[in-house]
């Protein structure tokens, strides 16, 4: 089995990290039917829907302050 043969530095490992956190930040969204609204795919939707129907319950904003 591979050892290396000396320690990667702190900036070394980072930049190497570096690049999969790029890829990740660039992530797709797509607009929800329902609401027209962003978001990630194959996601339940803040509306609370999914695959064209609603999945959960979402309360209104002005029960949630309550």
């Amino acid at each position: 089995m591979a050892v290396p043969k000396k320690k990667s530095s702190k900036s070394r490992r980072n930049m190497r990290r570096q690049q999969w956190v790029n890829r990740q930040a660039s992530a797709a969204t797509v607009s929800c039917p329902n609401c027209n609204e962003p978001k990630r795919p194959h996601t339940v939707c803040t509306c609370g829907h999914y695959d064209g129907r609603a999945v959960i319950r979402v309360r209104p904003a002005a029960e949630a302050a309550e």
